[in-house]
């Protein structure tokens, strides 16, 4: 049961191993970068005050319809999850490509 594997076992299993799943690491990255941009924005409406957020309502320039309110957090939280995922799995597939041939 313990039979040592062939070279191209090994190297099958190796390259396995050395791939990331991209569909998960854009995922994590968008959870990360959506959940930041929701707490960050909830925190300052409920911190509340005359002028609420100025530099995070600078946002609403990449962000369509982005505004520092709840209903705007839950609006930047799709932007920023979908631009997470973006890098995240941009990464994953530059990463894969480049470990690709070693072994």
């Amino acid at each position: 049961m313990n039979e040592p594997l062939t070279a191209e076992e090994e190297r099958v299993v190796r390259k396995r191993i050395m791939r990331i799943q991209e569909q998960g690491w854009g995922i994590a990255f968008g959870l990360i970068a959506g959940l930041g941009l929701f707490i960050a924005t909830n925190i300052l409406v409920l911190r509340g005050g005359p002028v609420v957020g100025p530099r995070l309502g600078l946002l609403a320039l990449y962000f369509p319809g982005y505004r520092v309110t709840f209903l705007g957090s839950l609006v930047g939280f799709v932007y920023a999850f979908v631009g997470g995922y973006a890098v995240g799995r941009g990464i994953a597939t530059i990463y894969n490509r480049l470990t690709e041939g070693k072994h």
